[in-house]
């Protein structure tokens, strides 16, 4: 009779232990200071302002914590080794879940804009910045998150993810080393790289508020450069050039009459 196999790998409620939790709120702390390091990046005139970027990274943590827990709940279901299917989740969330997440940013976006629909565009919250406008993003951006964990908890569905449970995280035999692997190591930098992109697709793509002339056109600052450029080149602004040939021709008059000789007429 073959001996039974150790056991391994994090028991069922390590995900939300005393050292788990401690474990997911370094995380979180961690993967969103990329966000605050995104921002100073930023060219500064093109720098968001601290209540757009709020508005704008706040989106996600919502999702991001939606998704998480969301995870922590699937992987607690499991009579097998929890930490090897949190870690399944997150892979599939940083890999087919990124392309759904982009997906439907599009066609959120899209649809917004077709019915014009102007305060649910990401990244567009009005000027003053108004409050429901980021509550209507919040709540697409939040249906988006379900969508795409839908669809990863049915492809978790099809045959073959337990034998890859069961090989992913079998030959590290402390459940604690596991544990930081599973809820910060892999999460912080797969998820570093995430908010990254995510923040660079939800957010205000024209970043130089545009100004509307008398006549109601756009007017960009390169275009009013160009027309102030313009304007300090126009003959109207400049002196006039018949009256400077006038003003030379009698300074030179002046010149050569202070050059000829004077004669004196003696009797």
């Amino acid at each position: 009779m073959a001996a039974p196999r150790p056991a391994h790998g994090c028991g069922s409620g390590a995900l939300l232990g005393r050292f788990g939790v401690l474990l997911q709120a370094l995380l979180a702390l961690c993967a969103f200071s990329t966000l605050m390091l995104k921002r100073f990046k930023e060219p500064k005139a093109e720098r968001r302002p601290w209540r757009i970027w709020f508005y704008d990274t706040s989106k996600q943590a919502i999702g991001a914590l939606f998704i998480h827990f969301a995870n922590v709940f699937l992987s607690d279901l499991t009579e097998e080794d929890p930490c090897s299917l949190y870690l399944i989740n997150f892979i599939l969330d940083a890999t087919l879940g990124m392309l759904l997440i982009w997906l439907g940013v599009k066609v959120v976006s899209w649809i917004v804009q077709h019915k014009k629909y102007t305060y649910l565009v990401f990244g567009e919250y009005g000027d003053p910045p108004q409050a429901a406008a980021w509550i209507g993003q919040c709540i697409l951006y939040l249906l988006i998150m379900v969508f795409e964990k839908t669809v990863i908890s049915l492809v978790l569905l099809i045959p073959g993810w337990t034998k890859l449970q069961q090989i992913l995280l079998g030959y590290i035999p402390n459940p604690q080393l596991e544990l930081v692997l599973v809820m910060f190591v892999v999460p912080f930098i797969v998820n570093a790289i995430m908010f990254w992109v995510v923040d660079s697709l939800i957010m205000r793509k024209c970043k130089q508020k545009n100004t509307l002339d008398i006549n109601g056109s756009i007017e960009t600052p390169q275009a009013r450069r160009t027309e102030e450029s313009q304007v300090l080149l126009s003959p109207d602004m400049d002196f006039d050039q018949s009256e400077s040939d006038q003003d030379i021709s009698a300074l030179r008059g002046t010149s050569q009459k202070m050059k000829q000789p004077s004669y004196q007429v003696v009797i």
